[in-house]
């Protein structure tokens, strides 16, 4: 890699990231890392070896792609607290924080910067994450290419042409994986009530569930077709099933995953400019 990567925020979700990059191969010296908790700092170096500072500045002018990497609630004030050292050096702009426009990044940024706004999820941690990515006008192909192999390093990465289309990434695989736990908690639960033990459920439940994800991406044909060979006629799944479809469970999942796309653009108002 001929380019310097800095991070400003040293938690999970930056952590999650520079583990994968070293273990893909990039070396932790061209890794930098800034954050005000010494502790969390120390953390990233237990990870990789990387260089870490508890100033932004000295961060920001190693980079050529600087990854903003704290909470959407304070980046107003840590990008407008960093707009000179980046309007010095230039980087390209990753920015992992949910709900936060493009424009709003640029402006505080002090403006005409290449912007990659990205929308992650959690199973990232485990470098099995699902990552949206949209471009403002002044990123190049090569930037474009750097911001891909950098998400890429904890799971898979689409692109989207409209940044819009960001806050329903947000409703489907931002907030999707509670989606998941719930259907996992569900029927764990039920399994106690049928009578098998915490651990016995547990262990059918996430391994059905694991057995399921697996098989719908390994299979070449989609998963409503999937469930159809699963679902004999007359069979106890076609039961369950046929339970599911009409205790509303399309509608549900429709107006859940709405009403996440829907709190995705207030939050952009809320948070932006």
């Amino acid at each position: 890699m001929s380019y310097t990567i800095a991070f400003i925020g040293g938690g999970n979700m930056a952590s999650s990231i520079i583990g994968g990059l070293t273990a893909s191969g990039v070396k932790a010296a061209d890794i930098w890392a800034s954050d005000p908790v010494p502790e969390s700092l120390q953390r990233l170096t237990q990870v990789a070896a990387v260089n870490t500072t508890s100033d932004n500045a000295t961060a920001i002018k190693q980079a050529d792609v600087l990854v903003l990497a704290v909470k959407p609630q304070i980046m107003k004030s840590v990008c407008e607290s960093v707009t000179d050292s980046v309007q010095a050096r230039k980087p390209l702009i990753i920015s992992i924080a949910a709900g936060i426009e493009s424009a709003s990044l640029e402006n505080w940024l002090g403006g005409n910067l290449p912007v990659v706004r990205c929308m992650p999820n959690t199973p990232a941690l485990v470098r099995c994450g699902a990552t949206g990515l949209h471009a403002n006008a002044a990123v190049s192909t090569e930037q474009r290419q750097r911001a891909e192999n950098i998400l890429a390093a904890v799971g898979t990465v689409q692109w989207f042409d409209q940044e819009s289309a960001l806050d329903a990434v947000t409703a489907v695989s931002g907030s999707g994986p509670a989606y998941f736990f719930l259907v996992m908690e569900a029927m764990q639960n039920a399994a106690l009530d049928l009578g098998l033990s915490p651990e016995q459920a547990k262990a059918l439940t996430l391994q059905t569930a694991l057995g399921a994800a697996t098989m719908a991406a390994d299979s070449e044909v989609d998963v409503a077709e999937l469930r159809r060979r699963v679902t004999s006629p007359n069979g106890t799944t076609e039961k369950a099933v046929a339970a599911l479809e009409a205790g509303g469970l399309r509608d549900i999942f429709t107006t859940a995953i709405t009403a996440a796309r829907d709190r995705s653009v207030e939050l952009a108002r809320e948070l932006g400019d």
